[in-house]
C-alpha cells in the first residue's frame, strides 16, 4: 500500500478560495479521491496548506489515475484557476508498512 500526499502551499489569506476550487474538483470528478482518499488542512505547523492524502495499492494505479486527470481538458483550465493560490506544493509518496 502507497499513500500519496499532495501538499499545497497557499498564498495567504486564498485558502477559502482553494478549498472552493478543490471542492469542485471532487464533485466534478475533475481529482479522483480513491477509496479512503481524503482532504486535509492544517492544524499545526506551517499554515495555509492544503493536503489531498490519497492511498493506492500500486504506485501503477497511482501513475493511472494522474494521467487521466491531467489529460482531461477541464482538468487543464481548473488547474490554470487553482495555480495562482499556490505559492509551492510537493509530493510525498510513502510505503505503508504495517
Amino acid at each position: 500500500m502507497f499513500i500519496v500526499r499532495e501538499i499545497f502551499y497557499l498564498q495567504f489569506g486564498r485558502f477559502k478560495d482553494a478549498k472552493a476550487l478543490v471542492d469542485e474538483a471532487t464533485k466534478t470528478g475533475l481529482i479522483t479521491l480513491p477509496s479512503g482518499g481524503r482532504v486535509l488542512t492544517d492544524f499545526t505547523g506551517e499554515g495555509y496548506r492544503f493536503i489531498l492524502e490519497m492511498p493506492y495499492e500500486t504506485l501503477a494505479a497511482f501513475e493511472t489515475d494522474l494521467t487521466k486527470e491531467m489529460s482531461a481538458t477541464a482538468w487543464k483550465d481548473w488547474y490554470e484557476k487553482f495555480k495562482p493560490l499556490v505559492r509551492h506544493s510537493e509530493r510525498e509518496i510513502l510505503k505503508q508498512i504495517s
